[in-house]
């Protein structure tokens, strides 16, 4: 037999029967550790509420997909290519040298007692020696790169009010154990002359001839080697038990979190039962186990701060501040010695307020602040799903009475006259009177596309040139399409996200109703927010749940729509199939305005819709240039989740912070003649922030809707 195919080394080498007999005792304690710490902390996420969603349904599925995302590292890559390297190369040289400890352990332990023999010799031996080397110093380099990052700027992302000395000694083991096997391995080659050829071992090797160079004899490196051996081996066993206590859980509550993510998170909220039991944040115990869990999957990464709006416009909003104050607190009131700490934030057994204006958990002014743009859920490498728990804890605010007067004025004028402008119902289709032609009544006759005009082209004087541009689009291109009138209220969507529940529930019920009285193939919305809400949560309502309730103005008891089998459409993919279809005569060079496009949060992140509205703007002719935050990571107008009808301490407005990144950060710059827009909340609060930012000579604002009209016009 050839020495390379002879080629092992002995696992033990200098250690004796006594110190293994240890190795095993310890590492059974700390394997029993460990599952009982996973255990307690899955337990304590059976203590929160049921979730509304089916979470675990084809699990099988989930658990494949959440590998797929898991291993391939995709979501630690968006926004951050730094990042993605460093935690593909931990992630992989961490599992690649747990497997590797399982190959030789089942050898060890299962393998040779039946057989009689290894297989951990020859060529396996020298190709797992070469995988665990190449793979360990991936390891150990990524390591070096996150260590590198947390230090460089202390200011930076990685740093907030819940960094401890957890998060340093988390990222310190990791290094130490890279660095230390590949300690011991080196001194076990130069203390074993038979190792002398093992040059598959690269990097044991390389620091093998450093300490030879350096003086290192055979004897000096076999009485070294137990004592690295066993602080590498204590090390390693302490890690592996302290896992579920600290910071190291998130490499299993980050796992479980993806395979139990709602893809339509935020897009849908959870609904509130009849009963109202529990459907707000009163206490802890309101959370369901999902939101208990997203707390424990949070790594403190920060990108939900890097990207949320209102955080970076000065607003008092940190949405990783917020999932962690909840769960420190959850902490804090435990009486588990698992989940609960020494460190407790509170012991009153969970008599503080979560939210509330002083003296809660979370501050009433943070859920205020928030714009619902869903920026933090998108940025979240791990499906933290913080819309949620924010939407609960806004409507424990709402139940409290507890919200800005503005906001109550709103929900007034809603229940009083049916839209946030406390107008008429009955100068709901004033808009359309300076049209030269007349619009169908869609309850008295059928249609192709039942219209939703929404609140503010209907009654806001800027939006109605909207409403009038895509009536007339509509017209030109020989649609069949009719309006509700004075039967159309407000859609309800922000009105749910703000908190007001079951304001929303009259107003969803009041709608289906007269869309069951309407014959119409689909329904087109002016508005992302009317289209979000009508496509994604009015089919979810149980309105048989509510239908004995007095309170509701509505006599139904089926859901609508529950099987999509009605289209709900964004008016840009509509009259973008239009023009497809040479239905607007369209030649596309008819305009050459040098623009920008703003993706709004309702049609961009919460329905994937980036292609249409860029579609339509090319067909005019107009050269259209990108904004560096454009697609999914547009940043909000700081119109939503009510910051239409709010004022706030804030540095610099969120539409004027847009603005400028227009005109100063696109590649055109001040060539940059329109910011074009497609939605009508969009509109009204860039106007305000061109007029408040000192834009007003610089750019000017158009709906995509006005920018395809004036195509028309010219080339008419």
């Amino acid at each position: 037999m050839t020495p390379l195919q002879a080629a092992t080394r002995e696992t033990f080498w200098t250690i004796g029967p006594i110190g293994k007999a240890a190795f095993y005792w310890l590492a059974a304690v700390a394997i029993l550790v460990f599952l009982y710490g996973v255990y307690a902390r899955f337990a304590a996420y059976s203590q929160g509420r049921s979730d509304p969603r089916d979470r675990l349904s084809n699990l099988p599925a989930r658990t494949v997909a959440a590998t797929k995302t898991v291993l391939s590292n995709e979501n630690q890559y968006d926004r951050d290519l730094y990042a993605g390297v460093m935690h593909t190369f931990v992630l992989w040289g961490f599992l690649v040298l747990v497997v590797a400890t399982a190959i030789l352990g089942f050898d060890i332990d299962v393998y040779r007692p039946l057989a009689g023999e290894s297989f951990w010799v020859g060529d396996f031996y020298l190709a797992y020696q070469f995988v665990v080397d190449a793979f360990g110093l991936l390891f150990v380099v990524g390591v070096g790169m996150a260590i590198y990052k947390r230090y460089r700027n202390r200011e930076g992302r990685l740093w907030g009010k819940h960094t401890s000395l957890e998060d340093d000694a988390f990222v310190w083991t990791l290094f130490l154990l890279g660095v230390g096997g590949f300690l011991v391995q080196a001194l076990g080659i130069v203390g074993q002359p038979e190792r002398a050829g093992e040059t598959v071992s690269f990097v044991g090797m390389a620091m093998a001839n450093a300490f030879q160079w350096a003086g290192l004899t055979q004897a000096g490196a076999e009485a070294a080697y137990g004592v690295i051996w066993w602080h590498h081996s204590l090390l390693a066993f302490a890690f592996i038990a302290w896992i579920p206590y600290a910071k190291p859980f998130h490499m299993i509550s980050s796992f479980a979190n993806v395979v139990a993510r709602d893809e339509k998170a935020g897009a849908r909220l959870p609904n509130v039962p009849a009963d109202l039991d529990h459907t707000n944040a009163e206490s802890i115990e309101d959370f369901t186990w999902k939101e208990l869990m997203d707390g424990d999957a949070c790594t403190k990464c920060g990108r939900c701060t890097s990207a949320c709006p209102a955080d970076t416009v000065g607003r008092n909003l940190d949405p990783r501040d917020v999932i962690l104050d909840l769960k420190a607190y959850r902490e804090s009131v435990s009486d588990d010695p698992v989940v609960g700490r020494d460190d407790r934030m509170a012991t009153d057994g969970g008599t503080v307020p979560i939210v509330a204006d002083e003296g809660g958990v979370v501050a009433a002014e943070s859920m205020e602040s928030c714009m619902s743009c869903m920026a933090c859920m998108d940025a979240c490498p791990v499906d933290i799903e913080h819309l949620t728990s924010f939407t609960k804890m806004n409507r424990q605010l709402v139940d409290e009475g507890a919200v800005d007067s503005n906001l109550q004025d709103v929900f007034q004028d809603v229940m009083r006259s049916g839209n946030t402008f406390g107008a008429s119902q009955a100068a709901r289709a004033d808009w359309a009177d300076e049209l030269d032609f007349e619009i169908d009544d869609a309850r008295e006759t059928e249609v192709e596309y039942l219209w939703y005009v929404g609140d503010y082209p209907s009654f806001d004087d800027r939006n109605k040139n909207v409403a009038r541009a895509l009536a007339r689009l509509f017209e030109a291109a020989d649609v069949e399409f009719g309006i509700l009138f004075d039967d159309e209220q407000t859609d309800g969507n922000d009105i749910r996200r703000i908190g007001e529940e079951f304001l929303y529930l009259e107003l969803a019920g009041h709608h289906v109703e007269t869309f069951a009285e309407c014959e119409f193939d689909s329904i087109v919305c002016t508005d992302p927010h009317s289209y979000n809400t009508m496509k994604h949560e009015y089919p979810e309502v149980d309105f048989a749940e509510f239908a004995d309730d007095p309170m509701m103005p509505f006599d139904r008891e089926e859901p609508w729509n529950p099987d999509g089998g009605i289209d709900v459409f964004h008016w840009t993919q509509v009259v973008e199939q239009l023009v497809e279809d040479g239905r607007l005569g369209l030649s596309g060079d008819e305009l050459g305005y040098t623009v920008t496009y703003h993706d709004p949060c309702h049609l961009g992140r919460y329905n994937d819709e980036y292609e249409a509205p860029r579609e339509l703007i090319r067909a005019t002719g107009a050269e259209l240039h990108e904004m560096p935050r454009s697609r999914e990571r547009s940043f909000c107008c700081g119109g939503g989740g009510g910051g239409l009808w709010t004022e706030h301490d804030e540095d610099v407005k969120p539409s004027e912070e847009r603005l400028r990144e227009a005109v100063e950060d696109t590649a055109a710059g001040d060539a940059v003649e329109k910011f074009v827009v497609a939605c009508p909340m969009c509109t009204t609060m860039f106007e305000d922030g061109r007029k408040t930012g000192g834009f007003e000579e610089d750019v000017e604002i158009v709906d995509v809707a006005e920018l395809l009209l004036e195509a028309l016009e010219t080339g008419s």
